[in-house]
């Protein structure tokens, strides 16, 4: 017999190359792995030619979700040195409301009362929006959630304020704490959940 006739068993069998036949899937598109499929080369699951890249985590500020390493907490002389530059921007406009009362100028006390009190709103809708009040920027600090990292937001900012009543509480200690806290807080910012960290 010679090559191609119907009996030969040396001969490609009838309907052409089958799987198995000298390469794996053989047959045409469709009659075994594909590029880029398992089983042609390349782990299951991963694109064909390119490696997988690995996930990418968010980072944020507190030890939440998202949390990716210890933001630059600031020092307890810093937030003193802040807390001074304000107080300083206050002097003035007491001073006014102070001659105006022991004066019996009511005019003068009533102008004085009004920009001590104009210059507190201001301060606190600052701090709320940007993380700084006029002091916190001079010195390079910020304040912000724990959770995002993210300035607080008016309300938040006016809430963290009244719990500082808590750190005048037994004999002020919670004004000091930040000296030996790992996380440099105040009492008032751990209710609030709040960090005051370095911006620079």
């Amino acid at each position: 017999m010679s090559n191609g006739e119907p009996n030969n068993p040396y001969g490609p069998p009838p309907g052409g190359p089958q799987p198995g036949y000298g390469y794996p899937g053989a047959g045409g598109p469709g009659h075994g792995p594909q590029p880029g499929q398992p089983g042609y080369g390349y782990p299951q699951g991963q694109a064909y030619g390119y490696p997988q890249a690995p996930p990418v985590q968010p980072y944020g500020y507190g030890g939440g979700p998202g949390y990716g390493g210890q933001p630059p907490y600031a020092h307890w002389g810093l937030r003193v040195g802040g807390t001074l530059i304000d107080g300083l921007i206050f002097l003035v406009p007491y001073a006014i409301m102070l001659v105006g009362v022991t004066q019996d100028l009511p005019v003068l006390a009533i102008i004085g009362f009004l920009v001590f009190a104009g210059i507190g709103i201001w301060q606190l809708i600052r701090e709320g929006r940007t993380g700084q009040t006029v002091g916190k920027s001079a010195v390079g600090i910020r304040l912000v959630s724990e959770t995002t990292g993210q300035p607080l937001g008016v309300g938040m900012a006016f809430v963290r304020r009244i719990a500082h009543f808590i750190d005048g509480v037994a004999c002020y200690i919670g004004w000091l704490w930040p000296l030996w806290d790992a996380k440099k807080q105040t009492f008032a910012d751990k209710i609030c959940s709040t960090l005051v960290i370095r911006s620079n």
